[in-house]
């Protein structure tokens, strides 16, 4: 019998030694920025209940969410004939892997509210799980980076927010554009059309224009019960163009007596002029950007790089009552996520990762036996006192297959301790990119190794 051959599930990656120290870079670049800005780390299990999991994304998340099966006899007395997926479900899983970082955020606040400050600003970076088909740059394990503040209404935070995510991008070398819209225009498009108990189904539908295109839109609006009438009264919102000013004179027009439509439209003003006013480039506004997720009530985020076409990097929104689903009321929230397998993807694409990231191992000792290698173990443990990463070849072999080693793992200098050094109390540094070498003292090669 041939023996099988390793696999992991579609959607999901190994990575490489290479791979994790450029994802890393990604990471504390991004935690660099956050902590710049005052937000704090937290982490939230894998796992939720299911109960805190469903009916918080929409139909759509819900039936992407990976949903865990209970231990033990979770079979018995179940009635498999006479029941839905979704009806039975809950029957056999307690628990589901988490879909997104904010949910499990807002459980956490309300579960631990005594012990928090308020405003609390958050930040949490970790993997989440979407039982999604798997396409470029979509996966079905990929990790977020989210920054969320809490306890505040005030439209400062979406401008820090926004602050934040040009400063990101800024020292990723990648070249954005900032989308924008609200939740209350696109709740004040569907009273102005005469829908408003379809917003769910508005939204969740205009969400799909950049994927699907408009007449696939309009098909599932009719799917959705959404009247021919209010669809031709939608239709204009797709087709204008021009700068923030033209839209928002249009839409000005198009609200005239609609309050939420004009209260989201003030929104966006003040957040506007924020940038304006700090010389930031302004965000653009979208009114077809939707993004599906039930829990946002105010400014929705979108971002994209205009480098590479992969769609989404970066996305977010205001939450005015997501704790309130937990019993904790009157608790509004703005945050944004980071995507970091796209973020990756696109600096791989672009060769935007520094050349200097590379191993972090700055020295090798070579390995020649015996006595030799006892000096070499001092040398070594002298080095990482000073915070030198650095390693011995385990074994006595060849010169030549130590140097492959040292070649193959681009580690940049290699020390040969030999009897010859010994001898003379030294040490023989040699740089593996130039080829040069030298005798030193241990605080020379210390010296020298921290300046490279």
């Amino acid at each position: 019998m041939s023996a099988l051959k390793p696999s992991i599930p579609k959607g999901t990656r190994d990575f490489t030694p290479l791979e994790m120290i450029r994802r890393n870079y990604i990471f504390n670049t991004i935690k660099t920025v956050f902590e710049k800005y005052a937000y704090l780390p937290i982490e939230t299990p894998t796992m939720e209940n299911l109960s805190t999991l469903m009916g918080k994304y929409g139909e759509e998340g819900d039936r992407l969410l990976f949903k865990v099966l209970n231990s033990g006899d979770f079979m018995a007395g179940i009635d498999f004939q006479n029941g839905t997926p979704n009806q039975i479900a809950p029957k056999i899983c307690e628990k589901g892997l988490r879909y997104d970082l904010t949910v499990p955020f807002a459980r956490f606040v309300v579960q631990h509210r005594n012990d928090l400050v308020f405003p609390f600003k958050r930040y949490q970076m970790q993997p989440v799980w979407r039982a999604d088909r798997p396409q470029k740059g979509r996966y079905r394990e990929f990790y977020q980076c989210d920054v969320d503040v809490i306890g505040s209404d005030s439209l400062l935070n979406e401008l820090e927010l926004i602050q934040i995510t040009y400063e990101i991008f800024e020292k990723l070398g990648l070249n954005i554009v900032i989308k924008i819209n609200n939740r209350k225009i696109l709740s004040g498009i569907a009273e102005v059309v005469g829908e408003p108990e379809k917003i769910t189904d508005i939204c969740v539908a205009i969400d799909k224009l950049d994927k699907i295109g408009k007449e696939k839109v309009f098909e599932e609006l009719q799917q959705r019960d959404i009247s021919v009438e209010a669809i031709r009264k939608i239709e204009p919102l797709f087709d204008f163009s021009g700068d923030n000013d033209k839209k928002l004179e249009f839409l000005s027009t198009f609200f005239a007596g609609n309050e939420i439509g004009m209260k989201g439209i003030q929104e966006f003003k003040t957040i506007f002029d924020y940038v304006q006013q700090l010389g930031l480039t302004p965000p653009e506004l979208d009114i077809t950007l939707a993004r599906g997720l039930n829990y946002y009530t105010g400014a929705i985020f979108e971002v994209k790089t205009t480098d590479v076409s992969i769609g989404s990097i970066s996305g977010g929104g205001r939450y005015d009552d997501l704790t309130g689903i937990f019993g904790l009321k009157n608790m509004s929230g703005v945050g944004i996520s980071y995507g970091a397998e796209r973020i990756y993807d696109v600096l791989e694409e672009l060769k935007l990762f520094p050349t200097e990231i590379g191993t972090p191992i700055k020295v090798i000792f070579l390995n020649f036996g015996s006595q030799e290698e006892l000096y070499a173990l001092k040398g070594l443990e002298k080095l990482r006192k000073n915070g030198i990463s650095a390693e011995i070849y385990p074994d006595n072999a060849k010169i030549g297959k130590q140097m492959n080693y040292a070649n193959a793992k681009q580690i940049p200098f290699v020390v040969i301790a030999g009897e010859d050094e010994i001898k003379e109390h030294l040490f023989t540094l040699k740089n593996m990119t130039t080829g040069e070498q030298a005798k030193c003292t241990l605080p020379e090669i210390i010296e020298i190794v921290s300046k490279n």
